[in-house]
């Protein structure tokens, strides 16, 4: 991996704090150049995904988790316009509905998970259950748990054990195929003002917009330690986080892409070789229908 990626890679970091992670980064990246750059990643990607498929060893699961406004289905939409849409699968998960909450708090994205030769898109993910119920723990009484705790001590222990759910999970997974990426998309309070505020004023945008997200904007700083704790405890070498800077929507894309592209790349993917038996059974093939 190089020093591009690892700029942004989070892993087994005790101390880590979004404070040290500037959203408004862009290294030595140009604006103007911005569009080749993308379009470039694009044809890679394409060309990987292909072998991707045909070889039907391995999955990849991209999975996006950010505050509101920070640009999730932008940078989907433009990341991933190039592949075929044969071959990828995008889930935005909202809130659980009254079958999920029946179930375990993995059981609806387990059901989610992209074949072999498949890449899937996790818009929002399992990573809920440790960030907005963690802001709003009254919320695990939809899934059955006695709420408040009874004490910090069992506060914690409930926390530590759904962060090893997690991991195990996500090992779990790992070892059998699925290659995992886990994006941070990282705005700053600011940012997302002005990106509010444009929702509002621009009537197309409208629909965008729910006064809850200001609601919920109020929870800043409480939403910033729970993602803080939640990347800190299961940033993993099987399963790492990735904290892409967010204000520039342009080079987020770019992060992301070359993010993408290079974990392809790792898995040294090849095209399917035929066998000498095969290949005469396509001489002869394409000698039948010649004579056509």
């Amino acid at each position: 991996m190089d020093e591009f990626i690892n700029h942004f890679r989070i892993q087994n970091e005790e101390n880590f704090a979004l404070l040290n992670h500037d959203p408004k980064f862009s290294g030595d990246h140009k604006k103007s150049e911005s569009e080749n750059v993308l379009n470039d990643y694009k044809n890679q990607m394409d060309e990987l995904q292909e072998k991707l498929y045909a070889t039907n060893r391995y999955s990849l699961l991209i999975i996006f988790q950010a505050m509101d406004a920070a640009g999730k289905d932008s940078a989907i939409e433009h990341v991933m316009s190039g592949i075929n849409p044969q071959g990828c699968q995008v889930f935005s998960f909202k809130q659980p509905n009254s079958e999920e909450y029946e179930h375990d708090f993995l059981w609806r994205h387990n059901k989610a998970l992209p074949e072999k030769g498949r890449i899937g898109i996790h818009n929002r993910s399992h990573y809920e259950n440790v960030l907005v119920c963690k802001v709003h723990p009254e919320y695990l009484k939809n899934e059955g748990f006695s709420y408040p705790f009874k004490s910090d001590e069992e506060d914690e222990k409930f926390w530590k054990s759904r962060y090893e759910s997690i991991i195990n999970f996500e090992k779990h997974l790992s070892a059998n195929g699925t290659v995992i990426l886990k994006f941070f998309l990282n705005v700053s309070k600011k940012e997302q003002k002005e990106r509010f505020l444009e929702r509002i004023n621009d009537p197309l945008k409208n629909w965008k917009f729910s006064s809850g997200d200001v609601k919920e904007r109020e929870r800043w700083d409480d939403y910033m330690k729970v993602y803080e704790e939640a990347i800190r405890a299961t940033s993993t070498e099987n399963a790492p986080w990735y904290i892409i800077p967010a204000d520039k929507k342009w080079f987020t894309r770019i992060a992301i892409s070359k993010i993408i592209v290079e974990t392809l790349k790792s898995l040294n993917l090849q095209l399917p070789e035929l066998s000498e038996d095969e290949k005469g059974k396509l001489e002869e093939s394409k000698n039948q229908l010649m004579k056509e």
